[in-house]
């Protein structure tokens, strides 16, 4: 019986070794060495303090500010710990119940507004942590911004498109905005002044 285990305990070290340490140092250096920025969380930094990741959605509430999709993460919103949708269908009276407080919600925040809201400001992405919006989305918001910052809506729609992402590989997705971002380069316009 030694005769068989032996070979197989002589594997499994091997193995562990190869798959739990050779392996993750190789990645992980080629990763550092080839995109830094993003081996380390693509985060993102402003008068030397970390505010951020460009890949994780943070929680803006301030009118003043652009919002981002609803995350359903928990114990709160954009939780990386706990990446995941919601997993309620479209027939669930649950996911219409929330899509309809979201919806009551942005309406109460501009009256005025009677644009159709867009799909991506009122459902969770599958993830909970996406940091981007549409540019639809983006410009839905505009005139509460503009009121709430007493700026000209047409210096916000130019920061929107200074900021907007096209496609991936030019075939991937939709053209897009970082939320964060656009806050940050939107208080740094404001700051300006």
């Amino acid at each position: 019986m030694l005769k068989e285990l032996k070979p197989a305990v002589i594997l499994l070290l091997v193995l562990s070794v190869l798959t739990g340490l050779v392996y993750p140092a190789a990645v992980g250096g080629l990763a550092q060495a080839l995109f830094p920025k993003e081996a380390n969380g693509s985060l993102i930094e402003r008068d030397g303090k970390v505010v951020g990741s460009r890949l994780i959605g943070q929680n803006f509430s301030d009118s003043k500010h652009f919002w981002g999709r609803p995350s359903a993460t928990a114990p709160m919103p954009y939780n990386a710990g706990a990446s995941g949708g919601s997993n309620q269908g479209p027939l669930n009276p649950a996911l219409e119940d929330a899509i309809k407080a979201r919806i009551e919600t942005l309406r109460a925040s501009d009256p005025k507004q009677n644009a159709p809201i867009p799909v991506d400001l009122v459902t969770t992405s599958g993830s909970g942590l996406d940091p981007h919006i549409s540019v639809a989305a983006a410009r839905w918001q505009l005139p509460r911004i503009a009121r709430e910052r007493k700026l000209p809506e047409k210096d916000l729609e130019e920061l929107v498109a200074s900021l907007t992402e096209g496609r991936q590989l030019g075939i991937l997705g939709e053209p897009r905005v970082n939320v964060l971002e656009l806050n940050l380069a939107l208080e740094k316009r404001a700051n300006s002044r």
